[in-house]
C-alpha cells in the first residue's frame, strides 16, 4: 500500500518551521531529510524515523516497525499532531545521522 500524498503534505506541514527539510519519493512512499540526511520516511501512512539515541530517548517506548520487508526496524511516531515535539525529534536527531553518501 502506497502513501497517500495528503498524509505527506500533513506531516511537511507540521515540521514546515524546520529549515533544510526534503523529501524525495521512493517507489510510493518518501524519504524524509533534514539538512542533507536521512531522518527516516513515511511508509504506509506511518511516519518512521531512524534509531539514533536522540530519538530513543525522546521516543523510549516507541513501537519499532519495519519500513517494508526486509528493511531494518525504525522507530514509529505516533504522536505526529505534535508539531512541538516532531520539530524537536528532528533537530536533536541530526547530529546522530550518517553524513550522505558522496556520489561518484
Amino acid at each position: 500500500m502506497a502513501t497517500d500524498k495528503g498524509y505527506l503534505e500533513y506531516i511537511t506541514e507540521q515540521l514546515s518551521s524546520l529549515d533544510g527539510l526534503s523529501y524525495r519519493a521512493m517507489m510510493g512512499e518518501y524519504i524524509i531529510c533534514y539538512k542533507g540526511r536521512i531522518v527516516g520516511g513515511i511508509y504506509d501512512d506511518r511516519l518512521l524515523v531512524k534509531q539514533t539515541a536522540a530519538a530513543e530517548r525522546l521516543m523510549p517506548n516507541a513501537p519499532r516497525e519495519l519500513p517494508y520487508e526486509g528493511g531494518k526496524p525504525m522507530l514509529l511516531v505516533e504522536d505526529v499532531d505534535d508539531s512541538d515535539f516532531l520539530c524537536r525529534l528532528i533537530e536533536e536527531m541530526y547530529d546522530g545521522l550518517p553524513e550522505p553518501r558522496k556520489r561518484k
